[in-house]
């Protein structure tokens, strides 16, 4: 908890840390977390409904829990039905996996690989109504532009990677606590202990 830092504690702090290749908004609760230059270091700050700043901290994990809680809130095991228009083809197909991936757990490494598929315009469309879309939100520049967005359906994100011209260029549907791609690796977070050590040896 920063709360306790004098202000130039906190400056030194915020100097020291930085700022990370992932960040992440919540919509409900109002969080925005932002990776620091130390993977698996966050800054998370939680606001109340006027957006006044409530919580300002400092958590270690491959990405805060409320991240996986928040995403949680309000999905489902099964969706709404949604019938297939004209054009549709292959989306009602991919959202029966979809739903059986879910029910079988986020442990399993289920991806759905749209870009090498062969759905159609209107098929994305479709199960993009048919998903909904979730509170959460993850951007991550680890991979180039990556961004990740919860849905309605349990422990299901959409993961889509932008190339430099912000044109998609691999569009994913994974079932998963959260996404591989949006986690700190062990040995980041072991370099971060190690260039951190470093850093607290610099200030004796």
């Amino acid at each position: 908890d920063t709360s306790a830092l004098s202000p130039r504690a906190l400056a030194l702090v915020n100097e020291a840390f930085g700022e990370g290749e992932v960040a992440a908004i919540i919509d409900d609760p109002a969080v925005r977390l932002q990776e620091t230059g130390f993977p698996g270091f966050w800054r998370v700050r939680r606001f109340d409904d006027d957006g006044a700043l409530v919580s300002d901290t400092i958590e270690v994990a491959p990405v805060p829990p409320i991240v996986q809680e928040s995403a949680l809130l309000g999905t489902r095991c099964r969706l709404m039905k949604h019938d297939a228009p004209p054009g549709v083809v292959n989306g009602p197909a991919l959202l029966t996996e979809l739903v059986g991936a879910s029910a079988q757990g986020p442990d399993n490494g289920h991806v759905l690989n749209l870009t090498l598929l062969p759905v159609s315009p209107d098929d994305v469309s479709w199960l993009v109504r048919a998903l909904e879309v979730g509170p959460v939100t993850l951007l991550s520049r680890g991979y180039g532009n990556c961004r990740i967005t919860s849905t309605r359906l349990r422990h299901t994100w959409w993961v889509q990677y932008f190339n430099s011209m912000d044109h998609l260029i691999l569009n994913t549907i994974e079932v998963a606590r959260v996404p591989e791609v949006a986690l700190a690796a062990p040995e980041d977070y072991a370099e971060s202990l190690e260039r951190l050590g470093e850093w607290l040896l610099s200030l004796e």
